[in-house]
């Protein structure tokens, strides 16, 4: 983008001159987003003369964009007391994030810098587990007592609502903190200032989650709901915090990303790309590629046992890669469609049977195609119609075997309580290979009588 080009030279040549209230000036017209984007392209020189020129409520933003690298090379540079006021400045998840994704000893300095009322809620936050809805909420919300009236709440929002993430939606309790109700401010808004909150909240279908629940279910109330916020209660439904949509955004994306490192098999990264070492990256990949290499040895030996036929009719051999590339193919797409089903919850296990039937449906109507274009290919190239024949039944049926497999698999790994993404591509592609190589080399069997 041309204009945030020119942005970042203007910044460049107001840190060389040290003008810090131009520089002030400019990031208080810009998105937080893009001051972090412009801090990362930044010498760590400069990086600190342009955080420190924020004023202390935009740093704490920019801080929360910022990736783990620059961050840790921030914290090296801040003083103790700016370090404090940083971190204090931040919502408590964000800060409990940014505990969990720095060093040891970067840790230590920041819980040192840090009131003892940030501590203590960093430290509540991580004590559930990585996974939960605990581990992603903030308790920066706002609550209301039933007995108050719209005139009470508007002042309390007030006196309280700065260092509150959200205040569209109040949340009402009694007074041993269980959640009975929620009121958002548009309510108030419409209602008379003597009216009391017990009178306008709605304290029916509440829809909470648990501490312990996992977050993707999180993610997935707010995809069928549209919230902007979910409470989430203990066991004994006394309120202990809120996960507002930014913080499930995060979390979908999360999960997307570990679900394209599966479908790749690979483990999933938890860093960036460029900030991972070489010897990172090769550990996250070849345990997987190691596992698929020695599963792809059943495919060597199905040639092994069928060398018999192929020795009588060398002809077949040519055929094995298209066919192995397309059954592969038909199973990849079935899977990357079940898989993505099951991830933004169009897909249940109730589903196995339907999605069975129509994969076998889908089968039987693309493998024909493939096969009887394979047959007309393979009879005007060679003219031998056995090959054909053969080669044809085997399209046919390798598609539908795949095709199977590819939509079965992912729901199966949900059965057993595994993530549907290991299903993907390389596993798939294994199997049906395997399964292919079995087909082709039994219809040959049949058809030659051998």
């Amino acid at each position: 983008m041309p204009e945030l080009t020119d942005t970042l030279e203007t910044i460049k040549s107001l840190i060389d001159t040290k003008n810090i209230r131009e520089l002030r000036a400019i990031t208080d017209d810009m998105n937080d987003a893009d001051i972090a984007d412009t801090l990362e392209q930044l010498e760590p020189e400069a990086r600190i003369i342009l955080f420190r020129a924020l004023s202390r409520d935009v740093a704490a933003e920019v801080f929360a964009h910022l990736i783990p690298d620059t961050k840790e090379a921030l914290v090296s540079q801040l003083t103790a007391p700016e370090l404090g006021r940083i971190v204090d400045e931040l919502f408590l998840d964000d800060a409990a994030d940014l505990v969990e994704e720095l060093p040891a000893d970067v840790v230590k300095r920041i819980l040192e810098s840090a009131s003892p009322e940030t501590r203590k809620g960093i430290n509540q936050l991580l004590k559930y587990q990585e996974d939960s809805a605990g581990s992603i909420m903030t308790t920066e919300y706002i609550s209301l007592r039933p007995d108050m009236n719209v005139e009470e709440s508007f002042r309390h929002i007030r006196e309280v609502g700065t260092d509150k993430e959200t205040l569209y939606t109040c949340y009402v309790t009694d007074p041993k903190g269980a959640l009975i109700g929620v009121v958002t401010v548009r309510t108030m808004l419409l209602s008379q200032y003597a009216d009391k909150i017990a009178d306008i909240m709605t304290d029916t279908n509440l829809i909470t989650v648990n501490t312990n629940d996992d977050r993707e279910k999180v993610t997935e109330l707010f995809q069928k709901y549209d919230f902007m916020a979910i409470p989430v209660v203990d066991s004994q439904n006394h309120l202990v915090g809120i996960v507002t949509v930014d913080d499930a955004m995060e979390v979908l994306e999360e999960e997307s990303t570990e679900d394209f490192h599966k479908m790749a098999a690979m483990l999933p990264m938890d860093e960036p790309y460029l900030s991972m070492s070489i010897g990172e990256l090769a550990k996250k990949r070849v345990i997987w590629l190691m596992v698929l290499m020695i599963s792809a040895t059943f495919s060597g030996a199905i040639l092994t046992h069928y060398q018999a036929v192929f020795a009588a009719f060398p002809a077949l051999i040519a055929s094995i890669p298209m066919l192995m590339d397309t059954g592969g193919n038909a199973g990849s797409q079935s899977s990357t469609l079940v898989i993505r089903g099951i991830a933004v919850g169009e897909l249940k296990l109730r589903d196995a049977l339907s999605v069975l039937v129509k994969e076998l449906r889908v089968s039987l109507m693309v493998g024909g195609g493939l096969a009887l274009v394979n047959f007309a290919y393979k009879y005007a190239m060679s003219g031998d119609i056995l090959l054909s024949v053969i080669v044809g039944i085997s399209l046919f049926g390798t598609v539908i075997f795949a095709q199977t497999v590819g939509g079965m698999l992912p729901l199966l790994a949900k059965a057993l309580g595994f993530d549907p993404a290991l299903m993907a591509s390389p596993i798939v592609t294994t199997i049906v290979d395997a399964g292919s190589l079995t087909l082709y080399f039994a219809v040959a069997s049949r058809v030659m009588a051998i």
